[in-house]
């Protein structure tokens, strides 16, 4: 029998309720509602970045699924998120829950995926916990960083009149791309160096649900171009099958675990950012796919005009 106290709501509602009251004190700058705490450690010209994440055996990856590669995600998830708001990696903390009966060696190498990617982007693993979990594996991860404080991206700077980029190809990701994604720090790091970003944030949960955060987060609203999203050939092929039912747009709009990134910037800018991406990243696709509005709203035109966008990304008890 259902207990009546439960009520339906979903991650990010759950979020809101459990984040309305929590401590703070003068060294947050930022706190729960960006993509990393932010936090003043006292080192002129310079904020802390902090984050945590999890990934979760039969929700973020299969039982079968290579471990190296589980490592990999675990570690590169908040990579992203610190590369969302342009900053450096410093170091990880990582907790771990494993069933009563567990494989040693398969926990190894997921250690071995992490210390691959901590390398690749200059992180320390520092140390952690072990513990057990009775029903399946646990990953949680705390990631600290570093940023210029004047370099820091927040979701919240969006601006009506910019235009909309996002980094890569979108949807699909459940073929391959979820255990094998590069988060996109030295990209974020040419972004806030070179130019004015407005806002930014990682495509973690589907475009449709996560520019929704910077919409909100900025008090504005926007429109995206359908014929401009850049669909992955896994949503497209995933589409041709029916292998999930869903169109290829839709699929690019909501799957998440893309792990690419969304910004904005001023559209006066928009041409020499492209030009520059071309130079430096001529192997990653940029694709502008819309503008930022003064007016509420999430707004999508395609052959037959313009209407409200209905479709929402993924999100966790919905």
């Amino acid at each position: 029998m259902r207990c009546r106290r439960c009520i339906n709501v979903n991650e990010f509602e759950l979020i809101s309720k459990l984040t309305k009251s929590l401590p703070t004190n003068a060294f947050v700058v930022e706190s729960a509602g960006d993509d990393c705490a932010v936090l003043d450690s006292g080192q002129p010209g310079r904020y802390l970045l902090f984050k945590t994440d999890a990934v979760v055996q039969g929700i973020h990856f299969d039982a079968d699924a290579d471990p190296v590669r589980v490592g990999h995600k675990a570690l590169a998830r908040c990579l992203s998120d610190i590369a969302a708001m342009a900053g450096r990696p410093i170091a990880a903390l990582v907790t771990i829950a494993l069933p009563k009966e567990f494989d040693a060696e398969y926990v190894r190498k997921i250690y071995d995926g992490m210390s691959v990617v901590a390398r690749e982007y200059g992180v320390a693993i520092v140390g952690g916990e072990t513990t057990t979990n009775p029903e399946r594996l646990l990953i949680s991860i705390s990631l600290l960083g570093d940023v210029a404080s004047e370099k820091c991206v927040r979701r919240s700077g969006a601006k009506a009149g910019d235009v909309l980029f996002v980094t890569g190809e979108l949807g699909g990701s459940i073929a391959e791309k979820h255990l094998h994604f590069q988060p996109r720090i030295r990209e974020a790091h040419w972004l806030a160096e070179n130019f004015d970003i407005h806002a930014m944030i990682d495509l973690s949960d589907g475009l449709a649900g996560d520019l929704r955060h910077i919409l909100n987060a900025s008090k504005v609203g926007a429109e995206i171009r359908s014929p401009s999203i850049p669909i992955s050939r896994a949503a497209k092929l995933q589409a041709r099958t029916k292998a999930n039912g869903k169109s290829a747009l839709i699929a690019a709009l909501s799957d998440g675990e893309d792990f690419e990134l969304l910004f904005t910037l001023a559209s006066k800018d928009a041409v020499a950012v492209l030009d520059g991406w071309k130079k430096n990243f001529p192997d990653t696709r940029l694709t502008c796919i819309g503008r930022i509005n003064a007016a509420p709203g999430l707004k999508i035109r395609d052959e037959h005009g313009v209407r409200e966008l209905n479709i929402h990304g993924y999100a966790h008890f919905s």
